[in-house]
Formats: structure tokens, C-alpha cells, sequence
């Protein structure tokens, strides 16, 4: 731990609590089991926080100016850190850190917190192992990563995983994988998200991650989904599922010229299910809406919800058979009767 991050180790000694938020020197937030608190923890001065920022800058190879007032960088136990100082900070230097835990949420962990149901459990493993286009959406700070995560610990060990992130936040046990991170400031170039997916496509890959989708490397990543890169995984910033097809949508239409139809084809043909989380007022972060992609009509995607929030604010089955049972069954893979049936009862079997 840098030395001027002492002032902090109380903070990072306490799981409970996920996110740091140094507004300025003499005032520190986190978020604590969910939700906002305030802290009666400072910096010394705003000399002393300025101090810390150019540190964990210089561990990056980065240094902060009037030119580049800004820091994406990460810690040694993967903590995310972004640090701003004037002029993007008006108020002086702010320093925001988002930790990680140091043993990563495993599906059973996400059903005891109630995040999700049992049969949504079990319906995302299989799609997993099907080898479905994954795309988890959701808004700032609802578990995207988190389920990103998850989903990845399912894919089988014998597979071969590029994972493609800004900020390495992923934490797989697979021995065959890869990770590639994007550089902003490279020998005053750039490496980005693009160039890493452009390069995995050439590292044999079983399966490609994209740690969030924000910017041209959509396109890409539609192109090699549509040539066999299949059980793929990626996130997108946004609040519903039709939100995230439009926002899509945007970040491709944005780089590039393509005609608005073929465009959502080759959507429709890439990917086949949204996941969608969100975070609630109390803090909960619960996956709300299960998507699948069915086909176009004329030039509007048409799709069909297969769980949806539910009374309790958990994800059911609404009664609606997937098309992608097809994949299960090619796979080999099990559904029990009536699994898509509210009315059933269902609890999975000891493994």
C-alpha cells in the first residue's frame, strides 16, 4: 500500500464496504454494504492527498498536468482507482476507489444475497455452456462486473479466454487465458479496446470478454461473434435491455456509416440474450429482465422476455420457452419438465 494511503487502511480493512469516495482532503464517503456514508476520516491537508494521487501516477508510468488532469489506474489487490485534479477538479483533488474481493462472488453467493433466483441460476449456466452471446446491461454501480465475473467462472476449464478490459477487474481460475488491457497513453499513441479485440481474434480463442462495450469496438466485436467467437461475454451501460440494442446501436452508428437495417441483423444474429441488473434505492443489485433476441421484422428487432422481475423483485420464468433451448439440446444439456412454467416449483438437484 503507498505510504500516504495509510490515512485509508481502516477503510480497506473493512469488507463491508466496496466503494471509497474522496471528494477533497477533509471529506471521504464510501458505500457500505450499499449504501452512502459518510466518513470522520481525512487527509492531513490537500497537499498531503495531492501527494498520494501523483504516487499511485508514477507506479502507472503516468504524469498528471494541466494537459492529462486525470488517472485510471488499479491497485495490487485489483482495486480500481480514478483520480482527477484541477482544473477537471474544481474543489481541488478527488480520488475515487472501487475495490474488489479478494474471492470473487460465485453463483451461489449471488442466490443468497438475492440476486437472483435459482432457476435463473441454472438457466444462465446453461446458456453459458451452450456457448450463448452474452450481454450483461445495467446503469453505474449495479453489479455489471460483478455478474460479468460470475458468468466467466462457468465457462469450462479446458477453454481457452481472452479477456479485453480498460481496467483489469476480472478474476478467472482458468489456467488457459489471456488478458489484454488497453493503454490510453502508449508512446504518445493509444492501444484500445479495439486494437486488443482486433488482436485476440489472432490468439485462437475460445471464448473472447470484453469487460464493457463503449466506443467502436462494437462493431468488432459483432463482426467476430458473427464468425464463430460464440459463448462470448461483454457489458454495456445502460438501463434497460431495449436501452442497451439502442445504445449499441449509437456506439457503432457513431464510428462508422452502416445502413441502419443490416446493422440490427447483424445484432439479432450475434447476440442472443441481455441480462439486465440494476441496483435498487436500498442498495440491492438484483438481475430484473432476461432478453432474448428472436429475429426482425422489417427493420425492428423483435425479442422475448424469458425471466422479468417478479412481485418479490427477483427475475422469473413468465411462462415463454426460449429459442435457444435448440443450443441446449445440441449440447447435450438438460431442462427439467415445465421449467418454464411460473406455476412450477423449482429447486436444483445436489450436484
Amino acid at each position: 500500500m503507498a505510504q500516504d494511503m495509510r490515512v485509508l487502511r481502516s477503510l480497506f480493512e473493512d469488507s463491508a464496504i466496496n466503494e471509497i469516495m474522496v471528494n477533497r482532503y477533509d471529506q471521504i464517503f464510501v458505500e457500505h454494504n450499499g449504501k452512502l456514508e459518510p466518513t470522520n476520516i481525512q487527509f492531513d491537508s490537500e497537499q498531503d492527498l495531492y501527494r498520494l494521487i501523483e504516487e499511485l501516477a508514477h507506479q502507472r508510468g503516468t504524469i498528471l498536468s494541466n494537459k492529462q488532469p486525470f488517472l485510471d489506474t488499479f491497485l495490487e489487490d485489483g482495486s480500481r482507482v480514478n483520480a482527477v485534479i484541477p482544473p477537471m477538479s474544481v474543489d481541488g483533488p478527488a480520488l475515487t476507489i472501487r475495490r474488489f474481493s479478494e474471492n470473487p462472488f460465485a453463483l451461489s453467493d449471488l442466490i443468497s444475497l438475492q440476486c437472483l433466483s435459482d432457476r435463473c441460476a441454472y438457466f444462465l449456466q446453461l446458456c453459458v455452456h451452450a456457448k450463448t452471446n452474452i450481454i450483461v446491461s445495467g446503469g453505474t454501480s449495479s453489479g455489471k462486473t460483478t455478474l460479468l465475473n460470475v458468468l466467466s467462472a462457468l465457462i469450462p476449464t479446458d477453454e481457452r479466454i481472452i479477456t479485453i478490459e480498460d481496467t483489469p477487474e476480472l478474476n478467472l481460475v482458468h489456467s488457459n487465458w489471456v488478458r489484454l488491457e488497453s493503454v490510453p497513453n502508449f508512446n504518445e499513441n493509444s492501444i484500445t479496446i479495439r486494437d486488443c479485440l482486433r488482436n485476440a481474434l489472432r490468439m485462437r480463442p475460445d471464448r473472447i470478454i470484453i469487460g464493457e462495450c463503449r466506443g467502436a469496438e462494437a462493431f468488432d466485436m459483432l463482426q467476430a461473434l458473427n464468425t464463430g467467437h460464440d459463448g462470448s461475454l461483454t457489458t454495456v451501460h445502460a438501463n434497460s435491455p431495449r436501452d442497451c440494442l439502442a445504445r449499441l446501436e449509437s456506439l457503432i452508428l457513431a464510428s462508422q456509416d452502416y445502413p441502419l437495417t443490416a446493422l440490427r441483423k447483424q445484432i439479432v444474429s450475434a447476440i442472443d440474450i441481455i441480462v439486465q441488473v440494476k441496483r435498487d434505492r436500498s442498495g440491492e443489485r438484483r438481475i430484473t429482465d432476461i432478453l432474448e433476441l428472436t429475429g426482425i421484422e422489417e427493420t425492428v428487432i423483435t425479442t422475448q422476455s424469458i425471466f422479468e422481475q417478479d412481485d418479490m423483485e427477483v427475475a422469473e420464468v413468465n411462462g415463454l420457452v426460449p429459442q435457444i433451448m435448440s443450443a441446449f439440446q445440441e449440447c447435450g444439456l438438460k431442462i427439467p419438465n415445465n421449467f418454464f412454467d411460473p406455476n412450477t416449483y423449482f429447486k436444483p438437484k445436489p450436484s
